[in-house]
């Protein structure tokens, strides 16, 4: 496997230097689990917290982003502002489940019980 490898990478840089990496695949979040989040997860938020108002899934994605990651300040033109250290959309599916589970954990605490995927699917 590696002769080949190694063929195909002279092969398509003729005449160049070339690196090669090899790592461990893991699966990105799946469509499922991004559908979830934001069909389900975030509405109910939004619909089960009455001091939510004006604020956007897209608000809370950043705020559970930075609850979950931590964040890192940003500045420019004399302000400045937090930033997520990671987004959801590089997430392995065993991080964007946690990353999900960190979202119930911290409802569940104000007393916003947010259901699993596996009871959504079984309803």
């Amino acid at each position: 496997m590696l002769d080949r490898i190694r063929a195909f990478a002279l092969q398509a840089y003729p005449g160049k230097r070339v690196k090669v990496t090899v790592e461990q695949y893991q699966r990105r979040r799946s469509d499922e689990q991004n559908k979830f989040l934001w069909g389900y997860v975030y509405p109910h938020i939004l619909a089960s917290v009455p001091d939510m108002a004006g604020w956007t899934a897209d608000d809370l994605h950043d705020f559970f982003l930075i609850e979950h990651f931590g964040y890192e300040v940003i500045s420019g033109f004399g302000r400045q502002r937090i930033k997520p250290l990671r987004r959801s959309s590089k997430l392995t599916t065993g991080e964007f489940a946690d990353y999900v589970a960190h979202i119930q954990q911290f409802m569940a605490e104000r007393g916003v019980y947010i259901e699993d995927p596996n009871e959504r699917l079984a309803a």
